[in-house]
């Protein structure tokens, strides 16, 4: 019972808190690569407020696809699911992208191949990462050397280091 109480405590103070920000008009924006401190994931990094990055996205629907999946945190991993509560990774990038107007394959494998390669040292906020061989997972860098993405069953959308996730298999710009 405990459980369920917490759960809808923190689901309702997420919605305020999403809703006030809405309406102040605030734009969300990358974590600092402070907010990692030693490497942290789950819900204390999935939680820590967003600041400003030292880089900018390469376009304002890349920003706006980072905003919108940054806005997705704590929302819990479902496969298949795209959204708008539950999301797979996939569905949790082409979600943002959407919300920013442009449209993206619906799968990590297809997004893997849409838009621009870039390299690792070359990544901007809203650059889509792929891991593993062959390309199983995708998440959103924001900057800073962090990402956003909905990684599996039981755990909500987060905020991770980059290099915390295991056979990095190269990136795409899309915006």
């Amino acid at each position: 019972m405990t459980t369920a109480r917490t759960s809808f405590a923190r689901r309702s103070f997420r919605g305020v808190a999403v809703a006030a920000i809405a309406g102040a008009g605030i734009a969300l924006s990358p974590l600092p690569a402070s907010a990692a401190v030693g490497g942290a994931t789950g819900p204390a990094l999935a939680a820590a407020p967003v600041a400003a990055s030292s880089s900018a996205a390469s376009s304002s629907a890349a920003q706006k696809a980072v905003d919108t999946a940054l806005a997705q945190r704590g929302d819990m991993y479902l496969y298949g699911a795209t959204g708008p509560d539950r999301f797979d990774c996939s569905g949790l990038t082409s979600f943002a992208y959407k919300a920013a107007g442009v449209s993206i394959p619906r799968t990590s494998k297809a997004q893997s191949t849409f838009g621009t390669p870039v390299s690792k040292g070359d990544l901007k906020p809203g650059d889509l990462v792929f891991f593993y061989s062959p390309v199983s997972h995708v998440g959103m860098y924001i900057g800073n050397g962090l990402m956003v993405h909905s990684s599996s069953a039981g755990k909500p959308v987060a905020v991770t280091n980059l290099d915390s996730m295991p056979s990095y298999a190269g990136a795409r710009r899309v915006a």
